[in-house]
């Protein structure tokens, strides 16, 4: 795998919506953020306690404030959003393929 040319970002984001979802739907809070997310056109993958997602700095930052937003939106009366972002020459596949 080659790295990118210039450097991209990388950034992880956990929603922790309060309350996570609805009686009908327990986790729809947190969907509604994983499908602005999915929405993006950024390389993501959604994990077990997060999702992460890859590509130009302004574009990434947008999609995780707009998740953030797509949370409260979906009805969630507060959240937090735990967020980790590395700006690399890397991308999300040279990161893990080794362990795949």
């Amino acid at each position: 795998m080659t790295a990118p040319d210039r450097p991209v970002v990388i950034a992880a984001i956990q929603v922790a919506p309060s309350p996570p979802g609805t009686a009908d739907d327990p986790h729809a809070h947190v969907e509604a953020a994983i499908r602005v997310i999915q929405a993006s056109g950024l390389r993501s993958e959604v994990g077990a306690l997060g999702t992460t997602l890859e590509g130009d700095a302004d574009a990434v930052w947008a999609t995780l404030r707009a998740a953030h937003e797509a949370m409260l939106a979906a009805g969630a009366t507060s959240g937090i959003s735990h967020v980790t972002i590395a700006t690399v020459h890397r991308t999300m596949d040279s990161l893990t393929a080794k362990f795949r």
